[in-house]
């Protein structure tokens, strides 16, 4: 290219590119200091420069400001202090003035400035006079190329330091861009932040402040302080406020610990990824260094097997074709390596040009990267890339995630390669995906907060009476009590003591343990899961894996799974079966159309549509074909479906056998054929297909090959041909449960190509909305096909898939499947894995449309049948496609979630990622707890949406895995993830949050009934060590062993699923249970201050004594409730239980041989009297008796149907059935309002909603099945649909 200069007659200059006029165009983000993208500065040699538009408000202002200045090019300098890279033209140095920078300089930094610009004059092959002031190189009307180019202006660190204020200011102003200028970090280092990583939440500085902060953040722990604060006013407090602060510090330090232990390996990892030593070249000189001290614009060298630092955009590597391959395991968790290219702007630059003048020149500036500000993007990267001389001309190369490599990647099969670090630190994608995700809340944790407040309203209504009962006692009767000397006369405060000293008496009644219990209970519970030797995949080694310990008790009350189907339901193993070519079916007699006798022979006599078909499929792809020492071709591919192609292609002779850079080779029996690939279109969820654009090196043809789902490729054919039978060809392999792909290609025009190669060009290289506008340029593109044939890929079902549904769907649990496939193959692996009941139990309705008549029709309809239906026990199932599905939750959302409620099952076919999430929140809205499963990057947001997100670590990675809370190998796995783990943790979380109210409100009740016979004064009976020893030791042990307590075998629950249904209406946790214990309680308080005080209260007793008795009865009293509740024992929980009595003793024979302790001597003469023991059997018969005659009266006559499998279990009989189990009504009503769509008025308002020939509503059926063995689960298609289970 070249180009000549002119000056227009009002004093702007012009440039010529080829005859043509171009403004020389100032753009004002690309000529800011250190954050421009242009190529070259000046020395400030111009005498005018010339600011055209710039591309926002604020660059335009500013571009303006600097225009009016350009005639004085001292001023701008003085005023920026900063130097001004642009490209330009350069002046003779006679008409240079000097610039103020210049004129600092000393004699001797001149001299050594000018020896600079010659040696990069030398390297840019410009003579020694080019940068004189002699005048002797004055064309005007050269511009920059390899032979003649701008120098570079070396400044100073002070100019420096002006340039970095300079340039973050500009970069605040200017839609946070980064331009990354490449072997430069002095600008970067003052404003971009270094490679240091922190994961860390605290520091030794902060730590105490904000873990209390954070904890005191919490009601209850607010509720807490206050009362402990309330205990230091000694005029109130009836006890020592020890007994308050002491378990409440213990409780906080507890979780401190355990922030502080969590933080403390943050820091340990940190501190491993920032002293580890990388290869940065540093002033032209490539050493070791830390990876903390990496710089935004360093270049960084990876050697095989070395982990990125940092993001790195490549720009050189080993490959000669500019190739290198990475492990993105640690990032997005994808086994399969990936390959990434550098940029075509670098290609080339070799190792040696590279290396030699960053060794001579280290201040040399190569090119700039503006780039977008950093996000958590993982799978898009816009950016430019604009190289300077020497290395290439001013051309914008665009820049992808291709060309980076992430930080935690791998570099693999690669000797070496280089990159320029663009994010650094806590700014890397990585760094920005960090951190804590939202708590989720459980049922469970509703209900128990529910709870709490209620208790604590109780509280104030009994603080309330009995302070004003202890009132109107003391100025009644207190006062005549020579005894009681209270004064005549107190403070203004005086009627707020007695209440007070209530408040702290009953504050009690809300267990202060309760939160520490419950996180210690379910991280046990965590570690179950990840212990559990039958949920390992035997077959990859995978095991389980709890990453949320908080949520193991909603895994017992899910009600809706919502699930992948690809890698999820199936093994993701693609396997080429059948296929369709010109209108001929191959495969369909042996199912293997690799052995199909006639594609063979077709083959073999050189068909042209065969041809063309396999060249697709060895060619339209992603695919990297490497050669292995052994001289075998291995296939690298992102995609199992493009992996089954490619390997189907070699089969039948098409041989992909080779791919560098832009170069192709293929084999065809024994010949060579070459392509070169001009541009690729990537697939997109949203285009659903993919194509490539090649150039044939022997024909000089260029083709544009195409493969994507049928309504991507069909519609977009050619209007002169006929597309019927691959629509067939569609159909039929859908019906088989077959993934379908349509294969097309058009001849394209050479000035079709390059008319249209401009248009993606320019849409590859924009910052804003570049994915659309590709997306846009492609369909000018795809137009026109020629639709070459179909191919049908089978991926089989996992093992167990159809046991654990089936199963799943006992237990009352409803299924969603969420597919991005066709319809009728959804249907088809629907049918085969239990996920539809066939007929007479299964009818299928479908909705779909393209319009917002079509679909608002094809739901009135379905609403209806279903309407219809409720009465009849039929398990109705409906199936909707992403475009119908898109307009019903946009227009139609209200009558969707009615048909949401009133179906057990559904099939979304064709929808996109963000539809999958929006039908999980859909659910969430209606109160259903659900659960979402899935395998891949595309199940993400599903799973992150769901109350329980479940990952497979599949053949697609362990993106899932790790965006979920629990991960598994194998989706049957779930059955007993859900059976098993889920309902013994709600379970065993439902006793023991229950029985933490239960022993507080025990000690509770026994003061305040103490307080009627101590003149209402709010006088504790128990001492403070006491109170504290009972809230944190005496009680607290025995309840930990219910983490191992199992009310049935594992295999029972396995055998009954539907005794989940328990846990999903929330019988064991809810106000009426709660109400059970809470009258327990009271019940117990009673017998255990009845009988101490008639016991013990005479003249000679002391009111420790007494103290002691009771405590001494409520610990027995525990200690047989917790007995009582256990299903199973086991020695361990033997010992928490009756260890905890002996242990009790021991503790108070120590404090009664202490003097000081206030209880001296007193467990030594209580236990040496008989009327203590005797005391002890009246409490625990009194108060165990009629509970355990109740549970026998249930047990026996009233048995629920655990029950019943508990007596079988004791008996070793069978159970032939357990009957039904019925949902307790509620009003539909609740969930959604009866709905209806409103018609156009000449439509016919009769409807035949179950006719197959409907367009918009059809029915299906489906052969005979067996019905479920003993139990029918109730289907939620009734008026009066309920969760709430019924016990008999």
């Amino acid at each position: 290219m070249t180009a000549s200069e002119k000056t227009s007659s009002t004093g702007e200059r012009k440039i010529r590119f080829d005859g043509g006029e171009k403004e020389d165009q100032f753009d004002w983000r690309l000529a800011r200091g250190r954050s421009g993208s242009t190529a070259a500065t000046t020395r400030a040699t111009t005498t005018a420069m010339t600011t055209t538009k710039a591309t926002d408000d604020d660059g335009k202002n500013r571009g303006e400001d600097f225009a009016k200045n350009r005639e004085n090019p001292d001023h701008i300098i003085d005023g920026w202090g900063a130097r001004l890279r642009c490209w330009t033209v350069v002046k003779p140095r006679q008409q240079h003035t000097g610039t103020p920078a210049s004129r600092q300089h000393s004699g001797r930094e001149r001299g050594e400035e000018r020896e600079r610009e010659r040696m990069v004059g030398s390297s840019l092959g410009c003579d020694d006079n080019f940068f004189s002031s002699d005048g002797s190189n004055d064309d005007d009307n050269t511009l920059f190329s390899p032979g003649n180019a701008a120098s570079f202006y070396f400044i100073s660190q002070r100019q420096r330091l002006s340039l970095s204020l300079i340039s973050l200011f500009l970069e605040c102003s200017i839609k946070m861009k980064r331009y990354v200028y490449i072997n430069d970090d002095e600008a970067s280092k003052d404003f971009y932040c270094d490679n240091r990583l922190s994961n860390r939440k605290y520091t030794l500085l902060n730590f105490l402040p904000k873990n209390l902060w954070e904890q005191f953040s919490r009601f209850m722990n607010q509720y807490f302080l206050l009362i402990a604060c309330l205990q230091l006013w000694s005029l109130i407090t009836p006890v020592n406020p020890a007994s308050t602060w002491g378990p409440l510090i213990f409780i906080f330090a507890v979780s401190a610990s355990k922030e502080a232990w969590d933080d403390y390996n943050r820091y340990l990892s940190d501190k491993k990824a920032n002293e580890k030593e990388v290869w940065v070249v540093k002033k032209g000189v490539k050493k070791h260094m830390q990876a903390q001290d990496i710089q935004v614009g360093n270049i960084v060298w990876l050697r095989e097997n070395d982990e990125a630092p940092c993001d790195l955009v490549l720009i050189g590597s080993s490959d000669p074709q500019g190739l290198c391959y990475v492990e993105t395991a640690a990032l997005d968790g994808e086994i399969d390596l990936k390959t990434r290219i550098i940029p075509a702007t670098c290609m080339g630059i070799d190792f040696e040009l590279l290396h030699k003048i960053k060794a001579r020149y280290s201040p040399l500036i190569i090119g700039v990267i503006e780039c977008p500000s950093p996000d958590k993007d993982i799978r898009r990267f816009d950016a430019n890339l604009r190289l300077f001389p020497p290395f290439i001309d001013n051309d914008v190369c665009p820049l992808t995630i291709k060309n980076t490599i992430l930080q935690t990647c791998y570099l693999r099969n690669t000797e070496w390669a280089c990159g320029v670090a663009v994010y650094t630190g806590n700014e890397t994608k990585l760094g920005m995906s960090r951190g804590i995700p939202e708590p989720k809340l459980t049922a469970m944790d509703a209900m128990i907060d529910k709870l709490t407040g209620a208790i604590f309203v109780f509280q104030i209504v009994v603080v309330l009476v009995l302070g004003i009962a202890g009132n109107v006692w003391k100025d009644t009767e207190a006062r005549k009590q020579w005894y009681v000397m209270y004064p005549k006369e107190g403070p203004w405060y005086e009627l707020l003591v007695i209440p007070l000293r209530f408040e702290l008496l009953c504050s009690i009644m809300i267990p202060i343990s309760i939160k520490v219990s419950l996180d210690l209970v379910k991280s046990l519970y965590a570690k179950f899961i990840d212990w559990d030797n039958e949920m390992i995949d035997h077959e990859t080694g995978i095991p389980s894996n709890a990453t949320n310990t908080a949520i193991s008790e909603d895994l017992g009350q899910v009600e809706y799974i919502l699930t992948d189907k690809t890698g999820t339901l199936t093994e993701n193993r693609m396997i080429f079966r059948r296929c369709c070519i010109g209108g001929i079916f191959y495969g369909n007699e042996n199912g293997d159309a690799l052995k199909d006798e006639q594609l063979l022979d077709a083959i073999a006599s050189g068909s042209p549509d065969v041809i063309r078909f396999l060249t697709v499929m060895a060619v339209c792809n992603t695919v990297i074909p490497v050669q292995s020492k052994t001289g075998f071709i291995l296939y690298k591919a992102q995609s199992q479906d493009e992996d089954a192609l490619v390997h189907a292609a070699a089969k039948l002779h098409m041989v992909f056998v080779n791919k560098n850079a832009n170069a192709l080779e293929i084999r065809f029996n024994v010949s060579i054929i070459q392509y070169e690939v001009l541009e690729t279109l990537e697939f997109t969820s949203d285009r659903k297909r993919m194509s490539v654009v090649l150039k044939d090196c022997q024909s000089g043809k260029i083709i544009l090959l195409s493969k994507g789902a049928d309504e991507a490729i069909l519609p977009y054919a050619s209007a002169a041909q006929q597309t019927r039978t691959f629509v067939e060809a569609v159909e039929q392999y859908s019906q088989s449960g077959l993934r379908t792909l349509c294969l097309a290609w058009r001849e394209l025009e050479e000035d079709e190509y390059q008319e249209w190669s401009l248009t993606f060009k320019e849409a590859s290289s924009t910052l804003v909305d570049r994915e659309w506008k590709i997306a846009e340029a492609c369909q000018r593109l795809e137009h026109d096909l020629e639709v070459l044939g179909v191919t049908a890929i089978e991926d089989r079902l996992q093992d167990g898939v159809p046991e654990t549904i089936e199963t799943l769907r006992k237990a009352g649990i409803n299924f969603w499947m969420l597919t991005g496939d066709k319809q009728n193959t959804a249907i088809q692996i629907a049918l085969s894995c239990n996920f539809i009941s066939p007929e007479p139990k299964g009818q299928l309705l479908l909705i779909d449309g393209k319009t917002e008549d079509e679909v608002s029709r094809s739901l009135e309809r379905v609403l209806l049948t279903m309407r219809i239906t409720t009465s009849e026990p039929r398990d109705v199932a409906f199936v909707v496609d992403g475009w119908a599905l898109e307009i019903a939750l946009k227009l139609y959302r209200k009558a969707f979630t009615e048909l949401a409620i009133l179906s057990r099952t559904a099939i979304c076919c064709r929808v996109t990622p963000s539809q999958k999430a929006q039908l999980v929140e859909l659910l969430k809205s209606c109160d259903y707890r659900t659960l979402a499963i899935g395998d891949g990057g595309n199940d993400v947001k599903m799973i992150q949406q769901a109350d329980i997100g479940v990952g497979i670590s599949g053949r697609e990675g362990l993106q899932a895995a790790r965006a979920a809370d629990y991960s598994i190998g194998k989706f049957r796995f779930l059955k007993r993830l859900i059976l098993v783990h889920g309902r013994y943790s709600y379970n065993r979380t439902a006793f023991l949050s229950q029985y933490s109210f239960y022993k507080s409100l025990l000690i509770c009740f026994i003061q305040i009934f103490f307080s009627f016979i101590s003149g209402v004064s709010g006088t504790s009976l128990f001492n403070s060590v006491s109170l504290m020893a009972y809230n944190v030791f005496y009680t607290s042990i025995p309840v930990l062993a219910s983490v191992l307590d199992k009310d049935l075998n594992e295999g029972t629950v396995m055998q009954h699923p539907q005794i989940l249904f328990y846990c999903q209406a929330g019988r064991l946790l809810n106000p009426s249970t709660f109400a059970g214990w809470f009258g327990r309680s009271l019940f117990h308080a009673i017998v255990v201050f009845v009988i101490s005080i008639h016991s013990y209260a005479y003249e000679k007793s002391e009111m420790e004594e007494v103290s002691m008795v009771a405590l001494s009865g409520c610990i027995w009293l525990q200690a047989f409730v917790v007995a009582m509740e256990t299903n199973s024992f086991t020695v361990f929980q033997h010992l928490a239980i009756w260890g905890n009595l002996v242990v009790f003793y021991i503790i108070n024979w120590i404090f009664s041989a202490l003097p000081s302790s206030g209880m001296y001597t007193i467990m030594f003469r209580l236990c040496a009297q008989p009327s203590y023991w005797i005391t002890m059997f009246l409490i625990v018969a009194a108060g165990m008796g009629p509970v355990m005659a109740l549970k026998y009266f249930r047990y026996t006559y009233r048995p629920s149907k655990i029950n019943i499998l508990q007596q079988a279990e004791r008996l070793g009989g069978p159970i032939l059935s357990l009957g039904t189990i019925e949902p307790q009504p509620r009003s539909i009503e609740k969930e959604v309002s009866p709905l209806s769509i409103t018609q156009p008025k000449n439509r016919n308002p009769v409807y035949e909603p179950l006719l197959s020939d409907s367009p918009n509503s059809t029915r299906r059926s489906f052969g005979p099945g067996t019905p479920f063995d003993f139990f029918q689960s109730q289907s939620r298609l009734s008026s009066v649909y309920s969760r709430n289970c019924k016990d008999n």
